[in-house]
């Protein structure tokens, strides 16, 4: 058998090879589960000397581990929250077109029913609602390798910059975020977007950044995905090094845990508490008209029926409610006949409901210091509202409690994450007893809180949810400061954060000095004052 034709073949098979690997330089892989082509060990292996180097990452291909097609739950994410369920609708039901139409026609439909007609300026759900779902999808080994450099630059041919910055530069501290720009007409969006990012735009950044640390060229690393795409054409003339990263090996990927968050969650808004993949999307606009009549029947049952028939109705309709009292039988009243103080942390508008419930409290009265005219409406229990006037709130307080009993939340404002806010010292000033409460929720569709939108409509979210569940835990009772004895050096700051304290280790959460105000301005932008 002649074989000359094989050798020959192979020949030009190395000769070809040999000028396709000089042009595109050195190709590796980036953390484990991505393999360097050149590399003769076949285990994984992490990127190698990339501290003190500027590494360029694609999004996408280099940190984020496989979602839904065309990460479809990120848009569904901007058209919910951006309009509500009309947009959602038409986004849903453009999934099929999306899918047969291809990736970046799909991109362009998404964009288009996501964006068009979306102010510009008050756009904020990048920042408050997008970051905490893709903290989610961040693989760990996608993560451990960008950490290494000493400088990072992120880069995205799919998703708009608005989508990503915030996310790349307040999380997961990311120097440079590079972008698809959206196209915007008297400062609303279009629904359309720019050409994929140019190697130019890159270049100049990178340039512009030597210049000011006085670099020389020669310690560019980039990672992206496939050798035939796009991403690795664009960086191949811009890095000595590129590693790329295969998708059967970021399927392997392991989710970054929330302990190596490089800053931790705690704020985040929106009302969607799942992630709007199509089919959990379907079942959440297919709830909507059963879960309007389960509100309806929910807030009858709490409004008009006396407590032994509205806690089985409403354990009938899903929800839960787990109460913890301490074996110690504490005193409801003070030596002076005042009525007793809960002070509990802060989850939702219901919390003072579901602890008088729960607790039994006679006469109960709820201090807020905002509060929407349709939830006072349709409060079961009195409210009062503090003018945040620290010595004329002290004296309606003390005054209050000579008949009633009150409940107050010294956070201020809500927090979905596993963590306490600063507590307020005012309530450790007014009482000589107080009762701390403790108390968490937990929902499966909606978050019955809100920083950006109408509040007026947090009760009816949290009560849309089909089975919304809340902890309350009544922990011992404690000394305020006038009842503090002469020999004792205690502040109402100790107090408070005493509070704070053991309310943290009853539900396992953090103890933080965050404020109200600064919640505020991390997801709307102001700080939090309804004149």
């Amino acid at each position: 058998m002649n074989s000359t034709p094989f050798f020959v073949v192979k020949a030009l098979f190395l000769l070809f090879h040999r000028i396709f690997s000089k042009k595109f330089r050195r190709t590796a892989t980036a953390t484990a589960g991505v393999h360097q082509k050149y590399q003769k060990d076949p285990s994984p292996a992490k990127l190698s000397g990339g501290e003190g180097k500027v590494l360029i990452f694609n999004v996408e291909e280099a940190l984020l581990k496989p979602s839904s097609p065309y990460f479809f739950s990120y848009f569904m994410l901007v058209a919910f929250e951006a309009s509500g369920v009309i947009r959602a609708t038409a986004l849903l039901m453009s999934y099929p077109l999306i899918r047969l139409v291809g990736q970046e026609m799909g991109l362009k439909i998404m964009v288009m029913i996501s964006f068009i007609g979306v102010k510009k300026d008050k756009f904020r759900i990048g920042s408050s609602v997008l970051g905490k779902f893709l903290m989610n999808d961040v693989g760990l080994e996608g993560f451990e390798a960008v950490k290494k450099g000493r400088k990072r630059i992120g880069f995205s041919n799919f998703f708009p910059q608005v989508m990503i910055e915030s996310f790349l530069r307040d999380y997961l501290e990311v120097e440079e975020v590079v972008g698809r720009e959206l196209k915007a007409f008297c400062g609303y969006f279009v629904g359309l977007m720019e050409p994929k990012v140019k190697p130019s735009s890159l270049s100049h950044l990178i340039h512009h950044q030597q210049q000011e640390q006085q670099e020389q060229n020669g310690n560019l690393i980039g990672i992206c995905g496939s050798q035939m795409g796009y991403d690795f054409q664009l960086l191949s003339s811009i890095c000595n090094e590129i590693y790329t990263v295969s998708e059967a090996d970021k399927k392997k990927w392991k989710t970054l845990p929330k302990d190596k968050f490089p800053k931790p969650l705690i704020f985040h808004d929106g009302r969607l508490a799942l992630n709007p993949t199509p089919l959990d999307t379907l079942a959440v606009l297919t709830w909507l008209p059963f879960s309007l009549i389960l509100v309806f029947i929910r807030i009858f049952a709490y409004i008009c029926l006396p407590y032994n028939l509205c806690v089985p109705i409403g354990a009938f309709s899903g929800m839960h409610l787990t109460v913890s009292i301490p074996v110690e039988k504490t005193k409801t009243k003070t030596n002076n006949n005042q009525g007793c103080l809960y002070v509990c942390n802060h989850r939702t508008l219901l919390d003072p409901l579901y602890i008088s419930a729960a607790l039994r409290i006679n006469n109960p009265l709820a201090v807020t210091y905002s509060l929407s005219p349709v939830s006072e409406f349709f409060s079961p229990i009195r409210t009062v509202r503090l003018t945040r006037n620290r010595a004329r709130d002290a004296t309606l307080m003390k005054r209050l409690l000579s008949n009633d009993n009150l409940i107050i939340c010294p956070e201020g404002t809500t927090c979905r994450e596993p963590y306490l806010l600063r507590f307020s010292p005012l309530f450790s000033e007014i009482s000589e007893k107080i009762v701390p409460v403790a108390n968490d929720t937990h929902v499966t569709m909606f978050y019955g809180t809100s920083a950006s939108g109408f509040k007026c409509f947090d009760p009816f979210f949290f009560l849309m949810n089909p089975s919304p569940s809340y902890t309350i835990k009544k922990l011992d009772m404690v000394d305020g400061l006038f009842a503090s004895h002469d020999d004792t050096n205690s502040t109402k700051f100790d107090v408070a954060n005493w509070v704070q304290s053991e309310i943290g280790k009853a539900l396992k959460f953090e103890c933080t000095k965050l404020t109200r105000r600064d919640k505020y301005l991390i997801l709307a932008g102001n700080e939090g004052i309804v004149h």
